[in-house]
């Protein structure tokens, strides 16, 4: 009599005897305090390698401020030059100037930017036409609104430096809070946003850029076979591609935006140098060269770039992680 088998295994040489499991329907988004966290920690573990390049990309944006070009001296020359001259002239210290302001803004605006981006990504907004660079626009503005206060005082605390190498205007600051206190004692409330129209565009940019192209790119490679089984491989050469393409779309806004932070203020608190974004713009152009909007590009490509691979990779893995964890 015939005996019917239990089980029927294939004959394909690559099957895989393990049973299979049914997958269980789980959320795909984390809580907001914890995607906050995520997000806030991945741009501060980044910016601890890349505060250096901060501090130097600061100091060239600000050199021959309002002057043609030729007719003022060129203490920084370059992203290896500058760092050597910083570090020569101020210590090694003195490459990590502002890291605490630095470390305060990029957990702020960055925790905001990317938890908002992931809850707008888990709710189906960024899968529509334009989604992902609204997303991330909005994000970036948020973001830039919130942590303005923290990029106003490192954007100070980068550009002071000894006279024999100071460009812009020096405030002179003690540190961050004794910044903070000054500010606020000076102009006020309104002081510590003293920029921010300069910021959220210049975020708003680099952000749609950022996140519409990390996420296209890491639909994009998830599609090839070879990357399947390699999700860190995939966030980073996502994180990649998007570094190059914010470093190109940035670097004029962040020309402006440093140069409306460092800028000094009058009796009236309002800014000796420009009245707004559009004043900085039509004032450096015509005075320095529509090349002056790209002042430090070498640096800021050069710092945009490893810190968006850095912090975008560990988001994404830190994020995966916490996902398999939570469901």
């Amino acid at each position: 009599m015939p005996v019917t088998p239990l089980l029927n295994f294939p004959t394909d040489p690559h099957f895989d005897p393990q049973p299979a499991v049914t997958p269980r329907t789980h959320s795909h988004t984390l809580r907001p305090p914890l995607d906050f966290s995520l997000g806030a920690l991945a741009c501060c573990g980044a910016c601890v390698f890349t505060n250096p390049l901060e501090v130097v990309k600061t100091r060239l944006q600000l050199q021959g401020e309002l002057q043609a070009r030729g007719s003022y001296q060129r203490h920084y020359r370059g992203v290896l030059q500058a760092l050597w001259v910083v570090g020569r002239t101020d210590g090694m210290r003195g490459l990590q100037k502002g890291l605490t302001a630095a470390l305060l803004y990029q957990g702020l605006m960055n925790g905001v930017r990317l938890g908002f981006y992931s809850y707008t990504e888990a709710s189906g907004l960024t899968g529509v036409p334009g989604g992902s660079l609204i997303a991330g626009a909005t994000a970036g503005a948020l973001g830039a609104f919130i942590a303005s206060p923290a990029y106003l005082v490192k954007t100070h605390l980068q550009a002071q430096t000894v006279k024999s190498i100071a460009v812009g205007h020096q405030h002179n600051h003690q540190g961050v809070s004794s910044a903070l206190v000054s500010i606020y004692q000076r102009e006020g409330v309104l002081g510590l946003w003293r920029g921010v129209n300069g910021a959220v565009p210049r975020v708003m940019v680099g952000s749609a850029a950022q996140l519409a192209t990390f996420s296209s790119a890491k639909d994009g490679v998830k599609r090839a076979q070879w990357f399947s089984a390699h999700s860190w491989l995939i966030a980073l050469t996502a994180a990649m591609i998007s570094g190059v393409v914010v470093a190109i779309t940035m670097t004029p806004f962040d020309v402006i935006s440093t140069r409306l932070y460092n800028q000094p203020v009058d009796d009236f608190k309002r800014g000796r140098l420009y009245g707004g974004f559009l004043d900085c713009v039509m004032k450096v152009t015509a005075s320095e060269g529509i090349v002056a909007l790209y002042k430090g590009m070498t640096p800021v490509f050069v710092r945009l770039a490893p810190h968006t691979v850095l912090s975008m990779l560990l988001w994404d893995v830190m994020r995966q992680r916490a996902l398999n964890y939570t469901n």
